[in-house]
């Protein structure tokens, strides 16, 4: 045997600053947090000056059916999905802000919305095809990652259901880390996306080359130092029934 009164005293006195470091680094945490969270954030609803609703009037068809986008009296853009392609603004985009708001109706739904696509990219685009141009923010539905990897095999790792942010085709756009394994895409930095059925709200901010999309209210991903910084606005009908509503623009010098 060995040690004695002496040594059990030091150890139970050890144990007592142990356990009081611990106690005083809980509270450390917990008035930190309540710091964070009584602390006053910047707020957006696209109900401030500048900002101005978009409706039927302001789109124009590019390569659908007739009935592939449909508007409903309360504002509400319905697409079925197909064929394959989009919708675009009547003008021309440079510095701006973006509000929408979206939901899949079915699961694995795809889709999402373009900035900066150029007329070129848009004249004669045949029913089937996506444009060549643009920055994508993608709108994926949770059910898209499962359907994917029962279909391949594989894990999708090169895409999140969370708000990818990326350029299309031709033109350019440096990712914000977190990036996909092959550096192409914006991965979010947190993973805010609603499932189907429900709705997500996106903000984007687009000036000079630099985009930055917020998720339901909080900054997740964007790129830097796009060409083109002009265009069209562009709504994507992907292969699945998704809605639109309160699609909100504020142009900006």
């Amino acid at each position: 045997m060995h040690g004695g009164r002496g040594d059990r005293t030091a150890r139970a006195r050890l144990r007592v600053r142990v356990l009081v470091a611990l106690g005083c680094g809980a509270l450390a945490i917990a008035s930190l947090t309540a710091q964070q969270a009584d602390r006053p954030r910047a707020f957006i609803d696209g109900t401030e000056p500048g900002w101005r609703t978009l409706g039927g009037a302001d789109f124009a068809g590019v390569n659908g059916d007739r009935d592939t986008w449909a508007w409903a009296d309360d504002g509400t853009l319905h697409s079925t999905g197909k064929p394959i392609g989009v919708l675009r603004s009547q003008r021309i985009y440079v510095n701006f802000e973006l509000m929408v708001e979206w939901r899949h109706l079915e699961s694995g739904g795809n889709s999402g919305a373009f900035v900066w696509v150029p007329k070129a990219a848009l004249t004669g685009l045949k029913p089937g095809v996506l444009p060549e141009w643009g920055v994508e923010i993608q709108m994926l539905d949770h059910g898209f990652a499962e359907q994917f990897e029962k279909r391949t095999g594989k894990k999708g790792d090169w895409f999140t259901t969370n708000g990818d942010v990326f350029a299309v085709g031709k033109s350019v756009l440096k990712p914000f880390a977190p990036t996909s394994p092959n550096g192409s895409r914006s991965f979010p930095r947190r993973n805010l996306s609603k499932g189907v059925k429900e709705w997500n709200h996106y903000y984007v901010r687009a000036i000079d080359g630099e985009i930055r999309l917020w998720v339901n209210g909080e900054e997740v991903s964007g790129g830097s130092g796009a060409q083109p910084r002009s265009g069209y606005l562009c709504m994507e009908a992907e292969g699945s029934p998704v809605e639109f509503r309160n699609i909100r623009v504020r142009e900006l010098p």
